[in-house]
Order: C-alpha cells, then structure tokens, then sequence
C-alpha cells in the first residue's frame, strides 16, 4: 500500500510541474513561453516634388508648404518680351509681340508605392486644377514625359487643365522609388487688356500617382 501511495504522488508532482511549462517550471533550468504576433498590411503610396538637380541650367526651387497647396514654386518677375531674367530659365519669343516667352525650370517627381499587388502599369500625370485669372497672360507648359533639356520654346505646350485628360508626366511603367526629372514653366503672352494685373499671381498643378 505505501509503495502504491509513493507512486501516486511521485505521478502528481510529475503533472503539476509539466502543467505550467509554458511559463514556469520548478526544478527545472528552462522555460519556454510563446507569443502570437498579428499585423494586417495595407497598401501605401507616395508622390513627392522636389528642386531638379540637372546640370548646366538654374533651378526654380520646389518649397514644401505642409499642405493646400502641398508645395510653391515661383519664378519671380517675368514678361512677355522676355527682358527679365526671372528666377530660372528663359526663352524669349520667336517673334516679339506675337510668339510666347516661356521661363522654365526642371523639377523632380517620385513615386513610391508598396504592396500593391499589381504595379507594372503605374503612372504619374498632371493637370492644371486651378488657372491664373483672367486676362489669362500668364500660362502653365510643360514637356511631358520628356527628361532631356528642353531645346527651346517649341519643347513646351500648353498643360492641359482638365482632370479627364491630364497631362502624362511618368509613362505606364514608372518604377518605385525613383525620381522623375521633368520640365515645367510659364508662358507669358504678349496680351494687352485694361484687366492685366501687375500682382503676383498663383495657379495649381494637381499631380496624380496611380498603381495599376
């Protein structure tokens, strides 16, 4: 009877330290405790301007404005004759009085995208969601999807200002995380009306990253 009573214990200690293994033991060296861990993922993107960086021309800086407008560009003093310097570059017009002078810089786009499941398709455009007010002398242009150095103001047109029809500035396939340059600028016509305005004025250009 007493050997069959040691046993019985001797099983129950058995049990108790093995019941709480997981966590703690005693009598024992090592414990070894798990732990669940859960995260749900979701898509991400990202489409940020900056100042360009090609050689051999001046840049318009990009300046970060925390938002509405998410950045500003200005090119300072410009006319339609093409006499002040602005605060980049310049053409002046073909023919003074009737063709555009157009003062331009180069500025950069990047796209970033992850754990999109489809991507080999992506694209960057732009559009111009806000124009200058009327009389309209002043114009936003741009070369599209072209990265070389604009070779005059024939490389430019007009940006288009319709949001069903923007302006293609990185061509299906953009890649992730890395930067686009492109070429932007101000047409300054040679108008002439009772409501031209000398003040400082402002247009928006919306830009669209889509993943696809």
């Amino acid at each position: 009877m007493k050997r069959t009573t040691l046993a019985i214990f001797a099983t129950l200690l058995t049990m108790a330290s093995t019941s709480f293994a997981a966590t703690q033991a005693a009598n024992a060296a090592t414990v070894a405790p798990t732990l669940q861990i859960s995260a749900t993922i979701q898509k991400a993107v990202s489409l940020t301007l900056a100042t360009g960086a090609t050689g051999g021309i001046s840049h318009c800086t990009v300046t970060p404005n925390g938002g509405a407008p998410d950045y500003k560009m200005d090119f300072g003093t410009v006319d339609a004759l093409g006499i002040n310097n602005g605060n980049c570059n310049k053409f002046a017009p073909v023919t003074p009085g009737t063709t555009n002078a157009i003062y331009w810089t180069d500025f950069q786009v990047t796209p970033v995208f992850t754990s999109h499941q489809t991507f080999g398709a992506s694209t960057v455009t732009a559009y111009v969601s806000t124009d200058f007010a009327a009389p309209n002398n002043l114009a936003i242009v741009d070369t599209g999807v072209a990265a070389a150095v604009p070779a005059g103001a024939g490389s430019f047109a007009l940006m288009s200002t319709a949001a069903a029809t923007p302006d293609s500035i990185g061509a299906s396939g953009v890649v992730s995380g890395t930067a686009l340059t492109r070429f932007i600028g101000v047409a300054v016509k040679p108008l002439n009306s009772a409501s031209t305005s000398y003040a400082s004025q402002s247009a928006t250009v919306t830009f669209t990253l889509t993943v696809q």
